[in-house]
């Protein structure tokens, strides 16, 4: 492996691309896996001998790891980012992964909660009230009522809250700020919250901190949100991205405007959020295959 050129694609990513740290790391990841993949298959090969015959068997040696498709295609897609950086500097002149086609992939609808099970949570859940209870109320609370990422969650200052206009100042990916307007209910919590943590004098100006004062990680914010889904759904996921995408099934299952919610969610393109869209239609399918009598069920 050219340790050299792959350190110079990852402070691309990092430093050009502004990718996020998770990012930037599942690249390096994946670069390791590959190459380490090719050295064990033909040792000291040149980067610049590398061609596709060498990508596809890395493919079949994912796929014969029973890896799923979607992580084989996550894989070769830092691939293709990869070489195609080496063919903008002239290091090679052909991209290898263009003769790649990756395996074709299911598509998922996102796993959501419905509203029926949102109401039940937030109606019913005894939070304790102490500061932990306080604070994992507002981690739900916020999930639920923004669409945060959770690396957005967790990288919340203090300072990014405006109470006069009730709106929240988030950096999404490729540090591209974007501004969520947040509702009465909100601001009550986040009051509660800050007072609560300046109580127990955790000062820290970022806002979701540990009783000892230390921001939370991203494993924390992922236990806190599963113990607490647990109790109303089923679903196998719990993570705090099924909140996100509870938000954004919400918002369009009640007529919000497609383009609105596709700013809110920061999302670079249309067709992320369109995905939102589909469980909308199945909603609307079942709701007529239950009620008309000429359906057919």
């Amino acid at each position: 492996m050219d340790e050299a050129t792959v350190k110079d694609f990852i402070s691309y990513l990092s430093l050009q691309k502004r990718a996020s740290k998770h990012t930037v790391e599942s690249y390096q990841n994946d670069l390791l896996e590959f190459f380490g993949f090719i050295n064990s298959e033909i040792s000291n090969i040149p980067i610049t001998e590398i061609n596709h015959q060498h990508a596809r068997s890395f493919m079949a040696h994912l796929i014969d790891e029973k890896k799923s498709p979607r992580t084989v295609n996550r894989k070769l897609s830092t691939l293709k980012s990869f070489f195609k950086f080496l063919v903008r500097n002239q290091i090679i002149t052909i991209n290898p992964m263009q003769k790649v086609i990756g395996p074709k992939t299911a598509k998922k609808l996102p796993v959501f909660i419905d509203e029926g099970q949102t109401e039940q949570l937030f109606l019913n859940y005894e939070f304790n009230n102490d500061y932990n209870g306080v604070r994992d109320k507002l981690i739900i609370d916020i999930l639920y009522q923004t669409g945060l990422r959770r690396a957005e969650l967790i990288s919340i200052k203090e300072s990014d809250i405006d109470f006069y206009n009730s709106q929240l100042k988030v950096l999404g990916k490729r540090n591209k700020e974007r501004i969520i307007p947040f509702g009465i209910d909100l601001k009550r919590n986040l009051e509660a919250y800050l007072r609560v943590k300046k109580e127990n004098e955790l000062l820290n100006s970022v806002l979701l901190v540990t009783n000892k004062n230390i921001p939370l990680t991203p494993q924390q914010v992922t236990l806190i949100v599963k113990k607490i889904l647990s109790v109303v759904t089923t679903n196998s996921k719990k993570s705090p991205h099924v909140l996100r995408h509870t938000f954004a099934t919400h918002l369009l299952n009640n007529g919000a405007d497609i383009n609105a919610v596709k700013e809110l969610l920061g999302h670079a393109s249309l067709s992320a959020t369109q995905v939102y869209t589909h469980n909308t239609i199945e909603k609307l399918k079942k709701s007529y295959n239950q009620a008309h009598p000429h359906s057919g069920n």
